[in-house]
């Protein structure tokens, strides 16, 4: 019986919040004269780990906190994803979040794993005042060159906000042609969380769009690695020449 009670007990803890959870063992175990030593522990070390992680996090809202204080309602973080690729577009997304905001594992799109940025994206898109995103193909990059084309991406994705943001928090560039203010910060993904979330919309969108060419152009294994140029990738260039999203400024050194 007292198996079924602990199970049934964790059951109950799966929809708290932790320190609520663990509030709610110490009443228990004290009321009920439980022993209940092993759940505490585990619920104090994830109160303590949750603690740190909102340590990290208000470390990355110093940007935001600092233009919330000088009156700034509105704030945009942008990044991009796909700058060294060979094949597909550059994507750009910008994302304004709300003045008390909090993601729990919020961070630079490449620190987390793939199925961690999936649900981060859920999630800031969920919580996001606007997100806007830009797209920029991979003919258009050889046109203008990748960090034009970036920049570019850049400003679409700040066009398609639904809010207009009054401070751009962009990572390491600046936009001129976008009469907004700007902070450019070097490392803004891992600094800022407006300029992380930007990075996990924007690598998760540019994954997804890359993984549907997979059924199109299954001899260059897309889905696998996203148009990086992995020796398999290369090699199949050598193979198989190019394909109409490949870049050919990137690629031409390859045919």
């Amino acid at each position: 019986m007292a198996k079924i009670k602990i199970k049934d007990i964790e059951n109950e803890l799966k929809d708290m919040e932790v320190g609520a959870a663990l509030n709610y063992l110490k009443r228990l175990q004290e009321s009920e004269g439980m022993i209940l030593k092993k759940l505490i522990e585990k619920y104090a070390k994830k109160v303590s780990s949750y603690q740190e992680e909102q340590k990290r996090f208000n470390n990355m809202c110093l940007f935001e906190k600092e233009a919330f204080s000088n009156g700034v309602q509105w704030i945009a973080g942008i990044d991009e994803a796909g700058r060294g690729p060979l094949a597909g577009p550059v994507v750009a997304a910008a994302v304004i979040f709300p003045k008390d905001v909090f993601i729990h594992g919020l961070n630079d799109s490449k620190k987390v794993s793939p199925k961690k940025r999936d649900s981060l994206y859920d999630e800031i898109i969920e919580k996001a005042i606007a997100v806007g995103v830009g797209i920029v193909d991979s003919t258009t990059i050889d046109e203008i060159n990748i960090l034009n084309a970036a920049k570019k991406a850049m400003s679409i994705a700040v066009e398609h906000l639904e809010v207009k943001p009054e401070l751009l928090l962009i990572d390491a560039e600046r936009l001129p042609e976008v009469p907004i203010e700007q902070t450019s910060i070097i490392g803004g993904d891992r600094l800022s969380i407006s300029i992380a979330a930007a990075s996990i919309i924007a690598k998760v969108t540019r994954d997804k769009m890359i993984t549907e060419m997979d059924d199109q152009y299954p001899e260059y294994g897309f889905a696998k690695h996203k148009g990086y140029g992995t020796k398999e990738h290369i090699d199949a260039i050598k193979k198989f020449g190019i394909c109409p999203i490949h870049r050919i400024s990137f690629t031409k050194n390859f045919v």
